[in-house]
């Protein structure tokens, strides 16, 4: 169900991931899991491609947002999320974004209403095609490598399994609350409700 708003786009919420079937439930896709969740709440399928970027159009608490997952790869992403923001002239401030985070224990929640991008390459790119780091952040923890030794693409690039990617399922189920409840409440709310 679209809900048609008289106004223009003032939220993009940007979820981050790797676009195709080899990279869905991977650690890097934590972002498009989110977005998934997100679509089935709203009523809405994130299908249209604009701005390098599958999107969908649909209404919070009367606010217009446009959903977006970005086709670029995750070190593109920034691409998709500047093209967006320039042509809807949204604030950094209005540009929720959601992530992975291994810094995170697996299904725990970070919200932020800005930070660094943390060693994370698709937050890095958006940083320098926005020109700010003052975006809110939404990042769900996927866990850290079993040992150190362990290579970090390869640990971002792997599949959830069993009882991890229940866990993500319900994370991803909460992120996206996180991102109704920022837009609707505000950060102070969404960060000592999530965080």
């Amino acid at each position: 169900m679209f809900l048609k708003s008289s106004g223009p786009v003032s939220w993009l919420i940007v979820f981050l991931g790797n676009p195709g079937p080899k990279y869905e439930c991977t650690r890097h896709n934590a972002g498009f899991m989110t977005a998934d969740a997100m679509a089935k709440k709203l009523g809405v399928s994130i299908n249209k491609l604009r701005f390098k970027a599958l999107t969908a159009s649909a209404e919070i608490n009367g606010e217009k947002v446009l959903l977006m997952k970005p086709q670029t790869f995750m070190n593109l992403s920034g691409e998709a999320v500047g093209e967006a923001a320039r042509f809807y002239k949204v604030p950094p401030e209005h540009v929720i974004v959601v992530s992975d985070e291994v810094s995170l224990p697996l299904g725990k929640l970070r919200v932020r209403p800005k930070g660094s991008a943390g060693g994370h390459n698709g937050l890095k790119s958006i940083i320098a095609h926005l020109g700010s780091d003052a975006f809110p952040r939404i990042r769900l923890g996927v866990g850290a490598p079993p040992h150190p030794d362990y290579d970090m693409a390869d640990w971002v690039l792997s599949v959830f399994r069993n009882q991890d990617l229940e866990d993500m399922l319900s994370a991803s189920d909460r992120a996206a609350e996180a991102v109704i409840t920022y837009i609707t409440d505000g950060p102070e709310r969404a960060m000592n409700r999530f965080n």
